[in-house]
């Protein structure tokens, strides 16, 4: 048997067998017994193809196929408190491990972009008037001026509880924005990181020009580490999603989407709770400017140091259990 002449005759399985795991359960339901058949055929085909060392990319849609109908039969959909637990422990940090290559370039282009801007904008401050208002570089100048009413607080902003209100909404709003911006095959995600990099990088060069970098610094080093990786998070989640919508990989449609789905989701809902964290720590901790310096540049680098452990190492034992049941 060779490869084309199988790909022909099993083809409209496939495709069959995708619309119905991508459907709604309604149509699942209905036909229940054609995605039992279809099922145990398509498990055989998987076989098939590995036994007659068949092109990676028919290994692999027929893989997608099986790891749904597996889903279906045996998923758990039980919810129970364990349930969060097991997300924050093991499948969040698990999934930006198995994306780690796509993460790593969208957090370089990131961060190298930040760089450039905030190096450029304070070797040459006049740039800096050149990319951005006057009006808003002297609010930024007034917010992080010890002498200013508004010292480390924005605008029409008072209290405490009113600061986490308006950074809860502005982290959101920003992550939703990157994440949406994915519907045009990601490349809406790319800008919207390519412009918040290098207007941060602007921002940050001009207040370190014009003297406030011991503020600027000890205020924004807490919550960043939260706030700047989950909006990294966002636009690779965006683009991932937006990518597969046009590049298949001999999937559906549907199927390619929820295959990517199942890494950008968990993504961008951990992300979520990143910015509700970033919020508390920028709302409670980053505006007590009466602290020590050295006491919030210390604490801001052990967040940082939390962090990075968290996405390096949480979740692993788990990982490694899993992978020994499969070589079993």
């Amino acid at each position: 048997m060779t490869e084309q002449s199988f790909v022909q005759r099993r083809s409209q399985v496939w495709s069959e067998f995708a619309v119905l795991v991508t459907g709604s359960r309604r149509r699942l339901t209905k036909g229940s017994i054609q995605f039992l058949r279809s099922f145990r055929e398509i498990t055989q085909d998987l076989n098939t193809a590995k036994a007659n060392s068949f092109a990676p990319a028919i290994i692999d849609r027929l893989n997608t196929l099986v790891n749904e109908g597996n889903q279906i039969l045996y998923g758990q959909r039980d919810w129970s408190v364990k349930t969060p637990i097991h997300f924050l422990l093991k499948t969040f940090p698990q999934k930006v491990r198995s994306n780690w290559k796509g993460i790593l370039s969208v957090s370089l282009l990131f961060y190298g972009l930040m760089l450039f801007f905030g190096l450029l904008c304070f070797r040459f401050p006049g740039i800096a008037e050149e990319l951005v208002p006057a009006y808003k570089l002297a609010q930024y100048e007034n917010m992080y001026d010890p002498e200013s009413s508004h010292f480390l607080q924005p605008r029409d902003v008072s209290g405490d509880a009113d600061m986490f209100g308006f950074y809860i909404y502005n982290n959101i709003s920003i992550a939703f924005r990157t994440f949406a911006g994915g519907i045009f095959a990601g490349f809406g995600s790319l800008l919207i990181l390519c412009i918040n990099a290098a207007m941060l990088g602007i921002i940050e060069g001009h207040l370190i020009y014009t003297g406030y970098a011991k503020t600027f610094i000890s205020f924004v080093i807490a919550h960043s580490a939260f706030e700047l990786t989950s909006v990294i998070f966002s636009a690779y989640s965006g683009m991932l999603l937006g990518y597969r919508f046009f590049v298949t990989n001999g999937l559906s449609r549907g199927a390619s989407i929820k295959k990517a789905g199942r890494d950008a989701l968990p993504i961008i809902a951990g992300s979520a709770l990143m910015l509700f964290i970033a919020a508390v720590i920028e709302a409670f901790w980053s505006s007590r400017h009466m602290l020590p310096f050295t006491l919030r540049i210390g604490a801001g680098i052990g967040v940082w140091l939390l962090v990075l452990s968290y996405f390096l190492f949480a979740g692993r034992e788990y990982a490694k259990g899993k992978n020994n049941e499969h070589s079993v």
